[in-house]
């Protein structure tokens, strides 16, 4: 296993293939809001959702590593403490921005101004690692991606506008999931990826459902066949993506498989527009995702020989 996860043409096909299931979440998150008639302003009904979504994720990795090995789920009492808070910031925290930011602006812009994760994960490898520091190469990468993504406000309407519970959740998002790339990269010592994965979400999805559940208004959401469907498969897209995510970065550096994830606003944006109904993409829309995906490409191109 760990040789072909540092093979490079493995890393690439992995990452790649985790970055389309992500960028695969925008629309069917904005489908599954309109198939349950959530309203946009019920920030309770987006953490029940998220909550059941990302529960029933950690169970079908916890389950299925009680048959690959039980020895993987062995956590000591010094990892403990970790675990929960990273479940706490890299499940609930950062899915209460997403979900509910996600409702309040559109899946295209969505999958562009989350992607702004990549950049910070670069930056903030930068003050953790050595090997990892910034240079003029991914400062122009950086600056690409980061107007990629102001250009990304105008993209819908030709004006730019910004909501704090729209695009600013979905920055903030970005800027947890980049934190808790950093703490699974420093701390998760000892700890196989899909049990990481498994109690991450199992653990940050109880907090969800102990916060939301109490609170929820009758009727917030309105479970359909459909609807069950839409949460299995996002379920099983976490734990798929995740899992594999967190194996790469185990055997890899965290600036450099990051450049692959160019692939989910692409995606997202992409699949966005072709099943939700009136998104649309146009010229300011593709000019955003080139310049976030030019970014995230020229934070990470390595010329032959290096």
């Amino acid at each position: 296993m760990k040789d072909l996860l540092t093979k490079k043409w493995a890393v690439i096909s992995i990452a790649i293939f985790c970055a389309v299931l992500w960028g695969s979440a925008f629309p069917v998150l904005k489908i599954g809001y309109a198939e349950m008639q959530m309203a946009a302003d019920d920030t309770m009904a987006k953490v029940v959702f998220a909550g059941i979504r990302f529960l029933m994720a950690g169970l079908i990795l916890l389950i299925a590593l009680m048959f690959i090995g039980r020895k993987y789920l062995r956590v000591t009492k010094r990892q403990w403490p970790f675990l929960i808070v990273f479940g706490i910031v890299q499940t609930a925290i950062q899915y209460f921005f997403f979900y509910n930011g996600l409702a309040n602006t559109s899946g295209i812009q969505g999958a562009i101004l989350v992607s702004s994760g990549t950049f910070f994960t670069v930056i903030l490898a930068h003050f953790f690692y050595r090997n990892d520091r910034l240079n003029w190469q991914k400062v122009i990468g950086l600056l690409a991606g980061f107007t990629g993504i102001v250009v990304a406000n105008w993209g819908q309407s030709w004006s730019f506008g910004f909501q704090w519970n729209g695009e600013g959740y979905m920055i903030m998002a970005a800027l947890t999931g980049a934190i808790g790339t950093i703490m699974a990269k420093e701390m998760a010592v000892g700890i196989h990826p899909f049990a990481l994965t498994g109690w991450q979400l199992t653990i940050g999805s109880v907090v969800m459902l102990i916060i939301g559940l109490p609170n929820l208004t009758p009727g917030a959401i309105v479970f359909t066949p459909f609807g069950w469907g839409l949460i299995i498969y996002s379920a099983l897209l976490s734990a798929i993506a995740f899992a594999l995510w967190y194996s790469l970065l185990k055997y890899n550096k965290a600036g450099e498989i990051s450049i692959y994830k160019f692939m989910t606003p692409v995606s997202g944006a992409l699949l966005s527009a072709f099943f939700v109904a009136g998104e649309v993409m146009n010229v300011m829309i593709i000019g955003a995702l080139a310049l976030v995906a030019a970014g995230i490409i020229a934070i990470n191109y390595k010329p032959t020989g290096h």
